[in-house]
C-alpha cells in the first residue's frame, strides 16, 4: 500500500515520468561522454575560460588601483592649491595670518554638530578657505589701514564678496564653492552686504562661515586692537543671535565657546581639521 501513492501519481501525472526520464537520459549522456575527446576538449576550454576570467578580474583591479592612486594625487594637488590660495589671501593682511584656515576649521566644527555628511564637510572646508578670495581686488593700504575706514574705502571692502563670487563660480569640480565668498557678510536680519539677503535665503553653509568669520575677527589681533576677551566675544555672539547670525549657528558657537574653558579656540591654536581636509578633493 505504501508504494500505491507514488504509482498512482506517476500514472495520473505523466509529466513527472517525463521529467525523470529526461534527467536520466541527460545523466547517461554525460556519463558515457566523459571519456570522449570532445568532452575533454570542452572541459579544457572551460578551464581556459575560467583562468581568463580570473586574469581579467585581476587586471581590472590593477587598473582600478592605478586610477584611484591618480585620483588621490590629483586630490592632494587640488587641496594644496586651495590652501596656497588661502595663504596668499591672508598674506595681504599682516595681522590676520591663518585667518582663512581658522574660519574653515570653525566652520567644519559647526557643520559637524549640525550633522553634515563627510562630503559636505569637505565642501564647507574649501568654502571657508576661500571665503575672502575677493580681497585680492582690494588695495593693501585699505586692508591694512590702522584707523577707521572712509566711506569710499568701506565701499571697496564691500566689493570683495562679489569679486570672490566672480573668481570662484567657474570652479566646477567643487560645486557651489563660491557660496561662502558671496554670502558670508550677509546678515540674518537682511542688513548685511552686498545684496541684503536675509534669513534662510542665505545658504546654510554661508551662514555657518559668516559666524565663523565673525568669531575669528573678534578673537584675532587686528591692526587697531588686540584679540577681545572671551566673555566679550560670547556676549557679541549672543547679542547678534537672530539679527546678524542664524540662531541655530549662534547656539552652536555659544556651546563651543562655553566648552573652551581655557580660551584655546583662537588664533594661537592648532587647527585640528586642517590636516584632515586640506589634501582631500571633493568628489
Amino acid at each position: 500500500m505504501a508504494a500505491l501513492g507514488p504509482l498512482m501519481q506517476m500514472l495520473f501525472f505523466p509529466d513527472i515520468l517525463l521529467s525523470l526520464f529526461s534527467c536520466s537520459i541527460a545523466l547517461l549522456i554525460i556519463l558515457f561522454s566523459m571519456e570522449t575527446p570532445d568532452y575533454q576538449m570542452l572541459m579544457k576550454t572551460l578551464a581556459e575560460l575560467d583562468e581568463l576570467q580570473k586574469n581579467l578580474q585581476q587586471e581590472v583591479k590593477k587598473q582600478t588601483r592605478k586610477a584611484e592612486n591618480r585620483a588621490e594625487d590629483l586630490a592632494q594637488l587640488s587641496g594644496e592649491i586651495v590652501l596656497t590660495l588661502a595663504e596668499t589671501i591672508d598674506a595681504k593682511d599682516k595681522y590676520t595670518s591663518g585667518h582663512s584656515e581658522r574660519v574653515a576649521d570653525y566652520s567644519v566644527r559647526i557643520a559637524q554638530r549640525m550633522g553634515f555628511t563627510e562630503d559636505m564637510l569637505k565642501k564647507i572646508y574649501y568654502m571657508g578657505l576661500l571665503h575672502d578670495i575677493g580681497k585680492i581686488g582690494v588695495p593693501d593700504a585699505v586692508i591694512n589701514k590702522a584707523g577707521k575706514l572712509t566711506d569710499e574705502e568701506f565701499e571697496l571692502i564691500k566689493m570683495h564678496p562679489s569679486v570672490g563670487e566672480d573668481i570662484l563660480k567657474n570652479i566646477t569640480k567643487i560645486p557651489d564653492i563660491s557660496i561662502g565668498a558671496k554670502f558670508h557678510h550677509e546678515k540674518y536680519d537682511g542688513s548685511g552686504y552686498p545684496n541684503r539677503v536675509s534669513g534662510e535665503d542665505i545658504p546654510l553653509s554661508a551662514r555657518i562661515i559668516g559666524i565663523a568669520d565673525a568669531y575669528d575677527a573678534m578673537t584675532s589681533r587686528r591692526s587697531y586692537r588686540d584679540a577681545l576677551p572671551q566673555e566679550v566675544v560670547r556676549n557679541e555672539i549672543l547679542k547678534g543671535k537672530g539679527t546678524q547670525f542664524d540662531p541655530k549657528c549662534a547656539d552652536i558657537m555659544l556651546s563651543m565657546i562655553d566648552e573652551d574653558t581655557e580660551y584655546q579656540m583662537r588664533d594661537t591654536h592648532t587647527n585640528i581639521h586642517t590636516e584632515a581636509f586640506k589634501i582631500k578633493a571633493v568628489p
